[in-house]
C-alpha cells in the first residue's frame, strides 16, 4: 500500500494522470466520500495551483511564471477530464492522448523557463522518467516481466 501510494504521489507531483488505471481510480474516487484521506497528498497533487506553486518553490519561479504554469496545468486538467468523461474511446487511445497532454504541457512549461531552470526541469523528468520505467518493469506476478517486448 505504501508502495502504491509513493508511486501516486511520484507520478503525480510532474504529471496529472499518467495511465488508464489512474482515471478510472480517480474517476471512482470521484463518486465516494472522502477518498482523499484514503490516498493521503495524492489529490492535493492534481490541483493545479498547489502542483504550480510546488514547482515554483522547486524551480525558483517567477510570479509571471507560476501563473502561466498554473494556466498550463489548468488546461490540462481540464482536457484530462474531458478524457476521462468520454466512454467511447478505448484504454489505449485515452492513454495516447494522456501522454500527448502530457507531453505538451511539459514542452509549454519547459518553454517559459530560463536556462537553470531547464536544467533542473530536465533532471526532475529525467528522474520521474526512471521512476516510471521501474515501475513499468516491475515482475509481474508469477515472476514475468510487465515489459512489451
Amino acid at each position: 500500500m505504501l508502495k502504491h501510494s509513493l508511486i501516486v504521489i511520484a507520478v503525480a507531483t510532474l504529471l496529472y494522470m499518467a495511465s488508464p488505471r489512474a482515471i478510472a481510480q480517480a474517476a471512482a474516487s470521484n463518486d465516494q466520500q472522502p477518498a482523499a484521506s484514503e490516498h493521503g497528498h495524492a489529490h492535493a497533487h492534481m490541483d493545479p495551483a498547489k502542483r504550480a506553486a510546488r514547482l515554483a518553490k522547486r524551480l525558483q519561479l517567477n510570479s509571471d511564471q507560476q501563473a502561466k504554469v498554473e494556466d498550463i496545468l489548468k488546461s490540462a486538467q481540464s482536457q484530462m477530464e474531458s478524457l476521462r468523461s468520454d466512454t467511447t474511446m478505448s484504454s489505449e487511445d485515452r492513454h495516447s492522448k494522456i501522454m500527448d497532454i502530457h507531453k505538451s504541457s511539459n514542452d509549454q512549461i519547459r518553454g517559459l523557463l530560463d536556462p537553470d531552470q531547464q536544467k533542473k526541469w530536465d533532471e526532475m523528468e529525467s528522474k520521474h522518467e526512471q521512476r516510471m520505467q521501474e515501475h513499468h518493469h516491475e515482475p509481474a506476478p508469477g515472476g514475468t516481466s510487465t515489459s512489451p517486448q
